[in-house]
């Protein structure tokens, strides 16, 4: 079994994949504090109650946008699954010509989205919409050339503003709305979130396609934590919350073949070989 995790601003959103399908999905929300012991623990738990041992954990991957958390899930891997785990970041392969003009400004989990749906959809344009804290565009060609993209605050993020920094705004659950007009403050804040989201997404799409593909006939993917709440919107031409996931362990398989031996004796033996 393949363990992958997408280290996000907010969560740390995690898979296990047996042989080339994800088994189960969890998450735990991100405090940068949290040291590898506590994320070891996590982990080994929530695998626990899922009945899989720690030695059924074969290889783990794992991609990041929170820089300094980057050590601690690895020494996590490390120290509670004996894996070496490998990170997606810049320089591994990719199967991506990456067209920004610094290539390694281009978030991690965009470049595993990226990888997912191309898997998916080879030989398409494609514009991947990814919801999370900030909600990210972004666009490749049918050739496989990553051309860049958008980022704009998510609806977490926009909602928390309102109520940080105003007198009178509450916290509101984001939800799916139906009428436009609300009549309460809630329901205000609440729809003005999403349908002001909503335009974003459609809109930008739209933009992307026009400017960027020429008309062209280009694929449009949802992806990412509140992506569902649009399903019925017609945004989408196919919605895949766990694309990243599936990015992950395509680029685990381009970067770090399966071995025939085991990777926790080999870690056990490199180990005792550096031994004094």
């Amino acid at each position: 079994m393949i363990l992958t995790l997408d280290v996000g601003n907010s969560q740390i959103y995690g898979a296990v994949y047996d042989e080339d399908r994800p088994r189960f999905q969890f998450r735990k929300s991100t405090h940068h504090g949290n040291s590898s012991d506590e994320i070891g623990l996590f982990l080994r738990a929530v695998l626990r109650e899922q009945g899989i041992e720690v030695t059924d954990i074969t290889q783990a991957a794992f991609c990041s946008v929170v820089p300094d958390m980057n050590h601690s899930i690895g020494s996590a891997i490390l120290k509670y699954f004996s894996l070496m785990p490998f990170q997606l970041k810049a320089g591994v392969k990719t199967g991506l010509k990456i067209k920004y003009r610094n290539p390694v400004e281009v978030g991690a989990d965009r470049i595993a989205n990226a990888i997912g749906a191309i898997a998916r959809y080879p030989n398409k344009n494609l514009i991947i919409v990814d919801t999370g804290t900030a909600t990210t565009f972004c666009a490749i060609s049918k050739d496989r050339d990553y051309l860049g993209g958008l980022i704009i605050p998510g609806l977490r993020l926009a909602m928390e503003a309102l109520e940080q920094k105003t007198a009178q705004l509450p916290k509101v659950p984001i939800v799916q709305c139906e009428e436009i007009i609300g009549r309460s403050t809630i329901e205000s804040i609440q729809s003005g979130l999403y349908f002001s989201h909503l335009t974003s997404i459609s809109g930008i799409s739209a933009k992307i396609k026009k400017s960027v593909f020429k008309d062209q006939d280009t694929m449009i993917i949802g992806t990412g934590g509140v992506s569902r709440i649009f399903e019925s919107e017609g945004v989408f031409d196919e919605l895949i919350p766990d694309l990243v996931h599936s990015g992950l362990f395509l680029a685990l398989q381009m970067n770090v073949p399966l071995a025939d031996e085991n990777p926790r004796s080999r870690n056990k033996n490199e180990n005792s070989a550096n031994t004094p």
